[in-house]
């Protein structure tokens, strides 16, 4: 599958696709408590998706191959889940971190984000983790601009993250996004500058980098579906779908909610 260029008209299909998927990352925020369930999670979302914003849950019967359908509307990873985690009835315990993944499709174009919550009280690890992981996204946002290569992005990451002695998950990757799910090209949040896809005007992709506090080994659950780290390490992950413009990007899945960019980001802003 080639890269597909997204044109003008196609671009502002996916910013309202893309503010949509963070709103509801916005509604649910404040229902992120001890004791609420990941199902219940899981509902409010679709509720929201389909009926007030009159859009499609990506995620609810995905099947790519060798996979059975998603059962559910959105992706919540707890702890020492990595990805695809499947919301369920266990409630949410103070302290736990937990990662919320949402999809919508609106007009025929997904919208793809996730964010790290902390649940009650975390701990200073637990907190930390989630922090770094943000910022790491960023540092790899921060290197789209024409010209550049996807490698630049992940060497990005890997080198920030493995500096302050945490790993990355190789497995799982970012992905171009636009009228299907996952296109090309895969955006590896590891790798050395200089080397793969040349970024050129009109990409969409995200950029969603897994980080353990341990190992970066991961392995697949009974249900077919959820990642967890084999160490039983903490795990956190952000996702923004991130488009190159002529001079640089634009991060398609900003809402009124959204947390701001890092210091680094508003400085080089600025400068």
């Amino acid at each position: 599958m080639a890269i597909t260029i997204k044109t003008a008209a196609d671009v502002e299909g996916m910013r309202i696709a893309g503010r949509l998927a963070s709103e509801v990352l916005d509604m649910l925020t404040a229902h992120v408590q001890p004791g609420v369930t990941t199902e219940a999670l899981d509902k409010l979302a679709h509720d929201f998706i389909v009926n007030v914003q009159q859009a499609i849950p990506a995620p609810l019967n995905y099947c790519p191959p060798g996979y059975t359908p998603y059962p559910k509307s959105i992706c919540t990873s707890v702890n020492q889940q990595v990805c695809h985690g499947i919301p369920n009835d266990k409630p949410l315990k103070n302290g736990d971190i937990v990662n919320i993944d949402v999809t919508v499709i609106k007009d025929g174009w997904h919208g793809d984000t996730s964010r790290m919550f902390v649940v009650g009280e975390g701990s200073i690890a637990a907190k930390r983790l989630c922090a770094f992981t943000y910022d790491a996204m960023w540092k790899g946002i921060a290197k789209v601009r024409p010209g550049a290569r996807l490698g630049d992005i992940g060497h990005a990451i890997q080198t920030f993250a493995e500096n302050a002695g945490f790993s990355i998950v190789r497995e799982f990757c970012g992905h171009g996004i636009g009228q299907v799910f996952h296109e090309e090209p895969q955006v590896l949040h590891y790798g050395r500058p200089g080397t793969l896809d040349e970024l050129v005007p009109g990409m969409v992709f995200t950029i969603e980098p897994m980080i353990n506090a341990g190992r970066r080994e991961i392995k697949e659950t009974g249900d077919g579906w959820t990642i967890v780290t084999k160490d039983r390490s903490l795990s956190a992950q952000w996702e923004h779908t991130v488009l190159v413009t002529d001079t640089g990007y634009e991060v398609m899945t900003l809402s009124a909610g959204s947390p701001p960019p890092p210091a680094f980001i508003t400085a080089a802003a600025s400068a």
